[in-house]
């Protein structure tokens, strides 16, 4: 990689001469001197003009030379990288990934344009493919596109509308949205000089959180004495630059958990997990492209991909004799002794026969068949 960044870096070092040495300043420069010398003496225009052609040329040819140099300097690199990463992505593709499921992912991409706001080209996509958007997940999302755009213009008010109607819902999951808005629009009556309001904001408002974040209020309120100069207080934090963003994330996340959605898009989840395991896909292709073994497993992969955490939905169970990830065809079953297996392999061990005593690969105890119960994540 060390070749790279030094080959980056001279494209670099070229590109900010041209930027620094502006190859149309030097022109403007040429044309502007003859038109001072044609202005000072009308009779050397024919002169100034041969002069003044003979300069463009000259200029021009310069600008063609610096440009061949940095053209040619993108293209060793562009190669140098193609050389280097010769790796087939092909190779890691299934092209039958999706047969038979074309209306899934019509599906999936009509909601995605739904879901990021663009709801004219979703409504067209839908239309063209012969799919139905459910007006309600529409209007909801239009709602949710509605209330964003009011809190980027610092209007809370939809925001606080919406949340003290789902209160129940958001307590249920724990979320701390509705309070937060409450707390942003007491600071924006605070740093408007709007003292009496603001206290009397708090007293309407923070009373029925009062359980819950006492401490917090607390600060609120004795942030009133700090108020000409709280960037520089022991309050300074809660004119966090990034607070707005954050409380629009917040809501996203609550809108799309109490419909019973992720706050990303299928689609984007997808993308972004396929980008993560492509490296290993591909290092996994072509090992097994070498030693000329295919992988039979239709429901699992062979190797393990790291995953960020913010693309993990479910728990998963590994069977701890077979070493298979449990499906729905081969649930994860716990024996009479606590320990849990896959159904499969449990069956390996009874030898078909639910009531024949076994010992648990794990610890002295026998069980049966019959007493293992199905195990849910």
């Amino acid at each position: 990689m060390e070749s790279f960044i030094k080959d980056y870096d001279k494209i670099i070092k070229k590109q900010r001469t041209l930027e620094t040495n502006d190859p149309l300043d030097r022109l403007i420069a040429v044309v502007n001197e003859a038109k001072e010398k044609i202005r000072a003496d009308p009779s050397s225009v024919t002169s100034s003009l041969a002069v003044l052609g003979k300069s463009i040329k000259t200029v021009s040819n310069g600008i063609l030379e610096e440009q061949k140099e940095i053209q040619s300097s993108l293209s060793k690199y562009s190669k140098a990288i193609d050389k280097k990463f010769t790796a087939d992505m092909m190779a890691a593709i299934n092209p039958h990934a999706f047969d038979h499921k074309e209306n899934i992912l019509r599906s999936t991409i009509a909601m995605h344009f739904i879901r990021q706001g663009n709801f004219e080209i979703g409504d067209t996509f839908a239309k063209e493919t012969g799919l139905t958007v459910p007006d309600s997940m529409r209007h909801q999302f239009m709602e949710m596109f509605d209330i964003v755009a009011a809190l980027k213009e610092d209007n809370l008010e939809p925001a606080l509308q919406w949340a003290t109607r789902h209160r129940s819902g958001l307590e249920k999951r724990s979320s701390t949205l509705e309070f937060k808005l409450h707390r942003q629009r007491y600071l924006q009556l605070l740093m408007g000089r709007q003292v009496q309001e603001a206290i009397a904001y708090a007293r309407k408002n923070f009373a029925y959180f009062g359980n819950r974040h006492t401490q917090e209020i607390f600060r609120l309120m004795c942030s009133i004495i700090y108020m000409d100069h709280i960037k520089t207080s022991p309050y300074a934090d809660l004119m966090a630059p990034n607070t707005n963003a954050d409380i629009q994330h917040m809501f996203t996340r609550d809108f799309c958990s109490l419909i019973g959605l992720s706050c990303d898009s299928p689609l984007y989840v997808s993308v972004t997990v396929g980008t993560q395991a492509m490296p290993t896909m591909i290092k996994m292709a072509s090992i097994m492209k070498a030693k000329k073994t295919e992988w039979s497993q239709q429901q699992e992969l062979p190797v393990e991909i790291n995953l960020t955490d913010d693309t993990k939905f479910h728990s998963i169970f590994a069977c701890p004799v077979s070493k298979e990830q449990a499906t729905e065809e081969n649930p994860p079953m716990m024996m009479g002794c606590g320990h849990v297996i896959c159904k499969e392999s449990l069956q390996k061990l009874c030898r078909g026969s639910s009531n024949l005593r076994f010992k648990c690969p794990y610890c002295p105890q026998e069980s049966m068949a019959s007493q293992a119960k199905n195990v849910y994540f």
